[in-house]
């Protein structure tokens, strides 16, 4: 979706994020007055639509090679009528339906991964004895090559920092469910289609799962595994669990630890003297006033 030739592309997730938490407020919305938030957004929504027509055009102008093995390649192939024999496939998806979901994919999986690499980055400078500890992980698994998904399974520190990361900032305050019948849990009977809260942010620092040492950044606890980290199996909700857990949870932790392997073989951080630590919650966890840090690279 990153078309550089379409300027908006490049500034789209971040201007989409600022608008999220504004469409995601459960008050009364004034969404058809015409005030300046609401312009930016239906202009934003126009660019965004016609850049993702654009690929989708240029996709099915191509038919002749394929429409391509990514996820918006299955979409079209799925969907588009095709001939076989003499019988005739109709569309199961719509284009505006393929559009939804190309959004989904982009916005879902852009500001998330990112947090979790800013407040990573937040952690391992206010505890460098774990970014010398990741970084020679790197150095030793990846060596001087790029990372690969041969080597960058075998960065099991890294992982552990990144679940111990995902506990304390978790992009995601909060899980929404609505059972589809009347359920019963506990003593609690819980009507259909009523929504359901699951404060996982406030979860992830209870002491009755965690232990004492909830609020301390301690990657060893994932040394085990998930599902030994705390007192009960599925503690950590940062992806949700079951069924309707993340699809894309794998992809993040590959994205996360690519950028930081190349990052920690490369520099060194440590937080900027004008870093005020104020995490806010807009829609994710963010840090208020960003991330300041210093960069030192690092002697070849």
């Amino acid at each position: 979706v990153r078309n550089r030739s379409v300027p908006c592309t490049e500034r789209a997730p971040g201007n989409c994020c600022k608008i999220s938490p504004q469409r995601a407020d459960t008050r009364i919305q004034f969404s058809y007055l015409p005030t300046k938030g609401n312009w930016r957004k239906l202009t934003l929504e126009k660019k965004l639509r016609g850049t993702l027509m654009q690929i989708i055009q240029s996709r099915l102008s191509s038919k002749g090679s394929g429409y391509g093995s990514d996820l918006l390649g299955l979409m079209l192939e799925a969907c588009i009528a095709t001939d076989q024999g003499r019988e005739q496939h109709q569309l199961s998806l719509s284009i505006d339906e393929i559009i939804h979901e190309c959004k989904t994919f982009f916005f879902a999986g852009h500001e998330t991964t990112s947090l979790l690499l800013t407040w990573t980055v937040f952690l391992l400078s206010v505890y460098p004895e774990w970014q010398a500890r990741l970084r020679l992980e790197a150095l030793r698994e990846c060596g001087k090559e790029n990372p690969n998904g041969d080597n960058l399974s075998k960065l099991k520190e890294m992982s552990m920092v990144f679940l111990e990361t995902l506990r304390l900032y978790g992009p995601a305050l909060f899980l929404q469910r609505k059972p589809l019948t009347d359920i019963t849990v506990g003593e609690t009977k819980i009507p259909k289609d009523h929504a359901i809260i699951i404060p996982s942010a406030i979860m992830h620092r209870d002491k009755e799962i965690w232990g004492d040492d909830t609020d301390e950044f301690n990657p060893l606890r994932f040394q085990n595994g998930v599902t030994r980290a705390a007192k009960v199996p599925h503690a950590l909700l940062a992806f949700s669990i079951g069924p309707r857990s993340c699809i894309g949870q794998n992809f993040a932790m590959l994205e996360a630890k690519s950028v930081m392997a190349m990052i920690l073989k490369k520099f060194s951080f440590t937080l900027s003297p004008n870093y005020v630590h104020a995490p806010v919650d807009l829609l994710t966890l963010q840090p208020k006033f960003g991330l300041p840090v210093v960069l030192r690279l690092l002697d070849a």
